[in-house]
């Protein structure tokens, strides 16, 4: 097949989505404002900041796709008069307003926290008298990694949350969940609605940032079927097509969507190794009209991100079953420039890994050396 498919940004998932596409003889283009971005190994990357540059984007490519969740609608829009773009819209839009999101998630019956739109000051402390503390609250656009929120856990701090997020326009209070863990499930939808969905993995954070996850989450057994409903009627409400992430948390009342993201996902980078076909490859499969291929699991997979610092790449690549990935992005403090797979035969190996590992990452952020698959 030689079809081109144009992706809206050039980092990370851009750059590992143009890897997945090669072997089948597909290309891709890239829009992106920095242009020596981590694609740019991968095809030609057409400036945001070019007066011409969109419509040079859209020459480019026969089908289109996006990296990114905050992908500007109105390129998106001018996109969709001229070519097909997966994701749809819809689905970015919802994505991009948290509110809807939520509105969405009650019309298909996913649990979500209790919430409450605030536009106001007045409304900051009717929320807190609504919904009780401790509250999560967010602006209803942008934000990620733990960007444009704040966890108000006493009446004194309203004044605060307001002057930091208020500014920021419509926010969104949420009622704190207490809960065990977080998950997220992956699925992907074909053109010709065919459905497949790669095992929950268990994610680890460190101040806001993924540090790791493990695949298949253990002891989720009873969890995985509920899960995959819920994607599932995400991606038919929506006629998705492409790879759609959606974050959970366990609870003891069962899973509560947190929010989805419709992009390939941080959480399911272990499937290069460690699915029969990732979720890259599926991606591009589906965007490009082909069949899905199989999510089975190869073995039980953890991925830890690099963040910040590269470590030698000879100390990592020494570790038995370790594979590296890096992005060619400019070492910097909080930001993701690679990861790492591990695929251990057991719990006992992947300790002895993490221990490895942890004297090895610059900056190994929450890495546990008692993880368990």
């Amino acid at each position: 097949m030689n079809k081109t498919i144009g992706i809206f940004g050039g980092g990370q998932l851009g750059r590992m989505m143009a890897q997945a596409a090669l072997p089948l003889n597909i290309q891709c283009t890239f829009f992106e404002a920095n242009t020596d971005c981590p694609s740019a190994a991968l095809g030609p990357v057409f400036s945001t900041k070019a007066t011409n540059g969109l419509q040079d984007f859209i020459t480019s490519a026969d089908v289109f796709s996006l990296e990114f969740e905050n992908t500007p609608l109105i390129d998106v829009d001018v996109l969709t008069k001229q070519k097909d773009l997966h994701p749809p819209r819809q689905a970015l839009a919802i994505a991009q307003h948290r509110l809807s999101e939520k509105a969405l998630f009650d019309e298909l019956s996913i649990p979500v926290a209790p919430y409450k739109a605030v536009t106001s000051l007045d409304e900051l402390k009717l929320a807190v008298e609504q919904l009780g503390l401790p509250i999560v609250l967010k602006t209803s656009r942008g934000g990620y990694d733990g960007k444009g929120q704040f966890v108000l856990r006493t009446v004194d701090q309203i004044e605060q949350a307001w002057a930091e997020l208020g500014p920021a326009g419509e926010l969104i209070a949420e009622s704190f969940v207490t809960f065990s863990r977080e998950v997220s499930i992956i699925a992907v939808r074909g053109i010709d609605g065919d459905v497949k969905t790669w095992p929950l993995a268990e994610n680890h954070h460190h101040n806001g940032i993924l540090s790791h996850s493990i695949v298949p989450a253990p002891n989720s057994a009873d969890l995985q079927p509920v899960a995959q409903d819920y994607i599932t009627r995400l991606l038919n409400h929506l006629n998705y097509v492409g790879v759609l992430t959606l974050e959970l948390f366990v609870t003891d009342q069962g899973l509560y969507a947190n929010e989805m993201a419709p992009r390939v996902h941080n959480s399911g980078h272990w499937s290069i190794e460690g699915a029969i076909c990732s979720q890259f490859e599926n991606h591009i499969r589906a965007v490009a009209g082909l069949p899905l291929g199989s999510t089975e699991v190869v073995r039980p997979t953890v991925m830890i991100n690099i963040i910040g610092q590269y470590p030698k790449s000879e100390d990592v690549l020494a570790l038995n079953g370790a594979h590296l990935h890096l992005y060619n992005k400019t070492e910097r403090e909080g930001r993701k420039i690679g990861h790492i797979t591990l695929m251990p035969n057991n719990s006992a190996e992947l300790t002895t890994l993490c221990r490895q590992l942890a004297k090895i990452l610059p900056n190994p952020l929450a890495l546990s050396e008692d993880m368990s698959i």
